[in-house]
């Protein structure tokens, strides 16, 4: 048993679908932040839930690695494939199968992204919400527990997930979840799924809520003189319930990167960019309440627009903040890292954070999703350099370590994959070993992206 035969009969399957290109392999060895490449063996191009189930029978056969693949955005290495084997790259299964509009769910295959899938919705009137930035697969998002800017509004990954179609390590497909929008009927084994980064089998379908595109848009930009005002002011709008779209922070590390990157001209503090969506009363009401607050925390003046190229200005600029940091220092890359804490210790979270960079020799923008708590720091590293990357680990897990003391957790959207394997024990305890114990029920060989989310051998 050998990924070498494992790899001769999933080709005798696939012809030309497979690959062991130089070029190929490297792609998808390669990660967003700074884990050393890990390529695989092979990478093979699935058209079906069919096919995905022959390579998943071959594989167990021969004790093959399998790891699932995307858009290969992810950030804690989860599609690395550090033990070799074959990675499973979706994109050709990238069609919608089913356009529900008066139930307003949709069902598709794993490889649409999400901006395709928005694209091909805009004449029902309904869209999908989830958007952590990147153009990511669908399935990868899933996959990862996904969430980002919008999730203040409308959840994450996991509020948006309907059903589900696996792939198990036997090859056995199953069908989790149902079109229903509640059911009490047995385990939550879509639940199970979703977030268990590859590890437990892999998504071949999946069936998603949509919701009503909005009939107004507004969004803003505003600074503050410290981060603490920023964040108080989040606070305070969450726990007064006006109900914002979006609500980031950057703070005056980012609007400097920002200011070099896309050539804008935000004073360097720290800021705040919201969006609210609804009706037009409704959205002026929200914007109004949230102008007087950000008044009580001697914010500026916001900058508002309701003009469709200013809004996707505004957000792909906070969207592509982490090129913009790396651009920063020439020819670094980074070790990105998030947790999420209960919304009334926000401000001391980031405070603290803010404290610990600046003791520190590393530069570590900070931002975040902070409607929801949620905030990211990107420390910037010289490739290669081990003192620099030593300083970055002992930052995130200071960081982690923190968010557990406030009641927190120790990743609110990058997930586990590699980076922070070492926090779970920290947070979990002994159901840790109980996600253990359910890995090896599904996955007996641990060929599904072994490494990643737990332990084992």
């Amino acid at each position: 048993m050998t990924i070498e035969a494992a790899i001769a009969e999933i080709s005798s399957v696939l012809g030309d679908r497979l690959t062991r290109s130089k070029s190929v392999l490297e792609t998808h060895g390669q990660s967003e932040t700074h884990f050393a490449p890990a390529p695989p063996d092979a990478v093979v191009f699935p058209r079906s839930t069919d096919e995905v189930s022959q390579i998943m029978r071959i594989c167990t056969r021969h004790a093959c690695p399998v790891i699932p693949w995307g858009t290969g955005t992810s950030l804690e290495g989860h599609s690395l494939a550090i033990r070799g084997g074959v990675t499973v790259d979706f994109s050709l299964m990238n069609q919608v199968l089913a356009v529900n509009e008066a139930d307003m769910d949709v069902t598709i295959q794993p490889g649409l992204t999400r901006e395709e899938l928005n694209r091909q919705l805009r004449a029902t009137g309904l869209f999908f919400p989830v958007d952590p930035g990147a153009n990511a697969s669908l399935g990868g998002m899933a996959g990862t527990r996904a969430s980002g800017t919008t999730a203040v509004r409308y959840g994450t990954m996991r509020d948006n997930v309907m059903a589900l179609e696996v792939v198990l390590a036997d090859g056995r497909v199953i069908r989790t979840g149902s079109r229903a929008r509640k059911s009490s009927a047995g385990y939550d084994l879509t639940g199970l799924f979703v977030g268990s980064e590859g590890t437990l089998g892999l998504i071949t379908e999946l069936t998603l809520k949509l919701h009503g595109q909005p009939e107004v848009i507004s969004s803003g930009i505003c600074d503050f003189a410290s981060i603490a005002d920023a964040v108080n002011t989040v606070i305070a709008t969450i726990q007064m319930g006006i109900p914002l779209a979006r609500i980031e922070f950057v703070d005056a590390a980012t609007a400097a990167a920002f200011n070099a990157y896309a050539g804008t001209q935000m004073p360097l503090k720290p800021h705040l960019l919201v969006e609210f969506h609804g009706s037009a009363a409704g959205v002026a009401d929200q914007a109004g309440q949230f102008s007087e607050i950000v008044a009580d925390f001697d914010g500026s003046d916001f900058q508002w627009s309701d003009q469709t190229e200013d809004r996707r200005a505004l957000w792909a600029l906070r969207h592509n903040a982490y090129y913009a940091i790396l651009q920063s220092r020439k020819g670094a890359t980074a070790l990105v890292t998030d947790v999420c804490v209960p919304i009334s210790r926000l401000a001391q979270a980031v405070e603290e954070t803010r404290a610990d960079i600046a003791a520190s020799f590393l530069d570590g923008p900070i931002l975040g999703h902070v409607g929801d708590g949620n905030f990211h720091v990107v420390l910037m590293v010289k490739p290669g350099d081990e003192a620099e990357l030593a300083e970055a680990r002992a930052l995130a897990s200071r960081m982690a370590e923190r968010s557990l003391a406030l009641g927190g957790t120790i990743t609110g959207e990058h997930g586990i994959g590699m980076g922070k394997l070492d926090h779970m024990q920290a947070e979990h305890g002994e159901a840790w070993a109980i996600m253990g114990d359910l890995k090896q029920c599904l996955d007996p060989g641990n060929i599904l992206n072994p490494g990643k989310m737990v332990r084992l051998n």
